[in-house]
């Protein structure tokens, strides 16, 4: 038996119990006539202690050279500690060790396993193994493990079956680039690794299981940052028989079990948000809405004057920063810098102070009156004493920077608390989407999304006006979901990828065995997908993924740990049938 209990758990109750301890050296004191040892496990630490006069000469010498992370045994009796620790559960007492056995020994680590290392993430993602003994990363597993048992046991209490789905399957053109995997049996042809169960849950569905779960690992090969990885981890769900407000009701009371099983908050609305409005209110489709700031448009109010820059702008928008008149002028400088980096965009930024007494003053007073100022106050909500900041541009570009502005405004002003939650529907997306370098339509979400009832006529007169029956969950500014009522039968799923520019017979190639199936009694169904690692990391209280999980990618998409992505051998690449050219 390698231990009798844990290092987590033994208190003041056990005092002259016999144990049996196993883990690893946290440190070690050695103050010549005594030693105490530090013995952690993933359920705690436990101070372990040798001295000259309870302890034989030949185990004070072997404690005495116990180094970090050596693995050791203990046996030997719980005592109660001389200078008590209130800040560890197991603080009252230490073990009076009888013997010790080293398991394994260790050579120094790399960096510190503490709370607080000395380790730079390039250094702990290769020593990842290393960085998973440190309480805050393995609590965010332990986390991690946590909601996925809550998800599962949500769903089944309400009837839903976990299938698992393929992970070799065919490559679309639909979505991200595919990661694809040759196929040694089948010379010249090749799998995909599935950007999501899509066309099988809806297979599913067609086979009558009605209410299908999967948490399921998902592949795409895109740009990477922060709240990204190549593969990820999806709650996949399907349902048969429902419309778009069955769906919300069942995925708002899953979000509603885990805020308040995980977190210990209620929440009772989850308010609804048409994209448009998301879009012109806060210039994304997943709005913070913590706190306000809502965009105000001032383009009939800001254009009547011969200030050039705002008569040209298709659009001219403000938000309004509580306090922000306490602004300095450096400030507001580094405030224009910031919005003028590339990875903004901004050419640059108009601002008005509102002064206590009601007044006003703007960086172009030259051009706008204290009745011009006052409108704008007035048209983005701003109150004496905050800033009222403006960009001005194309419609689309200028949303996106402002609302890149807001969100760093909010983030200055600790408006995005990360122990407040804020769960809104986003409804009513575009069916398509416009790429403007080719002039073609593109499903915004899948080519599976059905339109909104009563507008699949628009698709042959004005694409661009169709909404699809689609729905993001929102939670603090992060998407976390989404989802769609699907297309159900042949024709319409026809018409749909004839106007996304497939030919009947690539229609056909690609996705014939779902249109197929159709054929033999597709009920209604639709689903919803949670992106479990951002899930995660929100829940508890941070938005970078990369930390809830166990063994993830840097910015490259590397695994510099077991360093992949890596070269094959010429003999792999020759039963694949493949040849490799790589330019130097």
């Amino acid at each position: 038996m390698y231990r009798s209990h844990n290092c987590g758990e033994l208190n003041a109750t056990h005092i002259n119990t016999e144990v049996t301890l196993s883990g690893w050296v946290q440190k070690s004191r050695d103050k010549g006539f005594i030693v105490w040892v530090d013995l952690r496990d993933r359920y705690g630490v436990t101070q372990l202690v040798f001295d000259e006069e309870r302890t034989s000469k030949e185990m004070m010498e072997r404690a005495q050279k116990l180094g970090r992370e050596f693995v050791i045994q203990v046996k030997g009796k719980v005592i109660e500690r001389a200078s008590k620790n209130p800040n560890m559960p197991t603080g009252e007492i230490e073990i009076l060790v009888s013997e010790l056995t080293i398991l394994n020994k260790a050579i120094v680590p790399p960096f510190t396993i503490e709370d607080e290392t000395d380790g730079g993430e390039d250094l702990r993602m290769k020593y990842r193994y290393l960085d998973i003994r440190r309480n805050p990363v393995k609590n965010n597993l332990i986390f991690r493990s946590k909601v996925s048992m809550e998800v599962r046991n949500f769903l089944s209490n309400n009837g839903f079956i976990e299938v698992e789905t393929p992970y070799l399957i065919k490559s679309t053109p639909e979505g991200a680039r595919d990661f694809v995997v040759p196929s040694r049996m089948n010379e010249g042809e090749f799998y995909a690794l599935p950007q999501s169960p899509q066309t099988f849950k809806q297979l599913l569905m067609v086979g009558g299981m009605d209410k299908y779960f999967q948490i399921v690992k998902c592949f795409r090969d895109e740009d990477l940052r922060a709240d990204r990885q190549p593969e990820f981890t999806q709650i996949d769900c399907e349902m048969a028989f429902v419309e778009q407000e069955d769906i919300l009701n069942i995925f708002e009371n899953l979000t509603r079990h885990l805020l308040k099983e995980i977190n210990g908050v209620e929440v009772d609305k989850f308010p609804r948000m048409l994209f448009d409005d998301a879009m012109r209110l806060y210039g994304n489709d997943k709005p913070d809405i913590r706190f306000g700031m809502e965009f105000g448009e001032l383009n009939d109010i800001a254009q009547h004057k011969d200030f050039g820059v705002f008569n040209n702008a298709e659009l001219v928008v403000g938000i309004a920063v509580p306090g922000g008149n306490a602004y300095t002028r450096k400030e507001i400088d580094k405030l224009i810098d910031w919005v003028k980096r590339p990875q903004v965009g901004a050419l640059g930024m108009v601002y008005s102070r509102c002064n206590d007494d009601g007044s006003f003053k703007s960086s172009v007073d030259k051009f706008y009156d204290q009745e011009d100022l006052a409108k704008w106050a007035e048209r983005t909500g701003a109150k004496p004493g905050d800033l009222v900041c403006v960009l001005s541009g194309p419609a689309n570009k200028v949303r996106a920077q402002l609302s890149a502005l807001r969100m760093e405004l909010a983030e200055r002003l600790g408006l995005r608390k990360p122990n407040e939650f804020a769960p809104l529907w986003v409804i009513d997306f575009p069916l398509l989407e416009l790429d403007e370098e080719t002039g073609h339509y593109h499903a915004m979400h899948h080519p599976f999304t059905s339109p909104k009832p009563g507008q699949l006529e628009l698709l042959d007169t004005d694409p661009g006006a169709v909404k699809a029956n689609a729905y993001d969950l929102v939670l603090n500014g992060n998407e976390i979901g989404g989802g769609s009522i699907r297309i159900h039968d042949k024709e319409t799923q026809a018409t749909m990828f004839k106007h996304l520019g497939f030919t009947p017979e690539e229609a056909k190639e690609q996705f014939g065995f779902l249109m197929d199936a159709f054929q033999y009694g597709a009920p209604p169904h639709g689903g919803l997908a949670f992106g479990l690692d951002r899930l995660v990391s929100i829940l508890g209280g941070q938005e970078t993924i990369r930390d809830f999980i166990a063994f993830p990618k840097n910015n490259s998409g590397r695994d510099v740990m077991i360093d992949a992505p890596a070269a094959i051998d010429d003999e792999q690449l020759k039963e694949l049938s493949l040849q490799v050219t790589v330019n130097k």
